[in-house]
C-alpha cells in the first residue's frame, strides 16, 4: 500500500503501479472521513492509516458500489460498529445487488464488478447538495447510476471516484485508455458519465483525486481536454 497526502486528504493506493485502487481518508477537526472501502484485504492497512494520523475514522462515504470501492466494508463495519456508512439512494440498490434500472434511465445494461454479498446497510443516503463534515457530495451518475463525487470545501479538492481515470490517462469514464482500460469496461452509460464530468469542472477542482491512479494538481486543462475527447469520440459513435 502506497499512501501520499495532499492538504487534509490521504490517499491510500493498494497495487499503485499494477493496478491501483484508491480510498482515500479525510482529516476533519476531530475525526476521519473514509471515502471508499477499496479491497477485501484493504482492512488492515486502512485502521492502521487511521492510528497513525491519530484520528478515529467516524464515517465511511461510498462513490459508489463496485467491488473494488466496498471490498472492505463488511469488515470495517464490524471492526468499527459506531461508524456511519453513507451512499447515493440510487447506488444503494446497487449494494444489495440489485442491477435493474429505474424508469427515467437510460436502457443501458449496469456494468462493473456489482457486489452480491454486502451485509452492511447504509445509514444515510445521499443526495445532490449534502453536507458530510467538511464534504460536498455532487451527484455524478455516468460509471454507475448512482455515483457520486465529494469536494472538501476547505481545500477544493474533488474525490470523483470512477467518474474520472488518471492512471494510463486522464479521461472521462467510459472513454477506454489502451494502458488502462478497466473503468471504460465498467461503464454504465458514456453520455451521463460525461455530463457528470462537465458538471465537476464547474466546481473548479484544485485537486483531482479517482479510484484509479494519482492525485492531479491543477487539473481544469487536462479535463477540459478529456471533456473534448469524449464528445468526439461519443460524436463518431453517436
Amino acid at each position: 500500500m502506497r499512501l501520499i497526502k495532499e492538504q487534509n486528504v490521504y490517499q491510500l493506493s493498494f497495487m499503485p503501479n499494477f493496478f491501483p485502487v484508491n480510498c482515500y481518508l479525510i482529516e476533519e477537526e476531530d475525526s476521519l472521513t473514509l471515502i471508499d472501502a477499496a479491497l477485501p484485504n484493504s482492512t488492515k492497512a486502512i485502521i492502521a492509516t487511521a492510528n497513525k494520523v491519530g484520528k478515529p475514522i467516524s464515517r465511511i462515504v461510498l462513490t459508489h458500489a463496485h467491488g473494488d470501492h466496498v471490498g472492505a466494508l463488511d469488515e470495517l463495519k464490524r471492526l468499527l460498529p459506531d461508524v456511519k456508512v453513507y451512499i447515493s439512494r440510487r447506488d444503494a440498490k446497487l449494494l444489495k445487488g440489485d442491477k435493474s434500472l429505474e424508469a427515467n434511465e437510460p436502457n443501458a445494461p449496469i456494468r462493473g464488478g456489482v457486489p452480491n454479498s454486502i451485509q452492511t446497510k447504509p445509514d444515510i443516503l445521499l443526495s445532490d447538495g449534502d453536507m458530510i463534515g467538511s464534504l460536498l457530495a455532487i451527484s455524478t451518475p455516468g460509471h454507475t447510476p448512482g455515483s457520486m463525487s465529494f469536494k472538501d470545501t476547505r481545500s477544493g479538492i474533488i474525490i470523483a471516484g470512477d467518474a474520472m481515470q488518471t492512471k494510463g490517462g486522464v479521461a472521462v469514464s467510459g472513454q477506454l485508455k489502451p494502458l488502462f482500460p478497466f473503468p471504460a469496461m465498467a461503464t454504465w452509460h458514456k453520455e451521463t458519465a460525461l455530463q457528470s464530468v462537465k458538471k465537476l469542472l464547474q466546481h473548479h477542482p484544485s485537486v483531482l483525486a479517482v479510484g484509479h491512479g494519482n492525485f492531479l494538481k491543477q487539473p481544469e486543462a487536462a479535463i477540459v481536454k478529456a471533456i473534448k475527447e469524449a464528445e468526439e469520440r461519443i460524436a463518431v459513435i453517436s
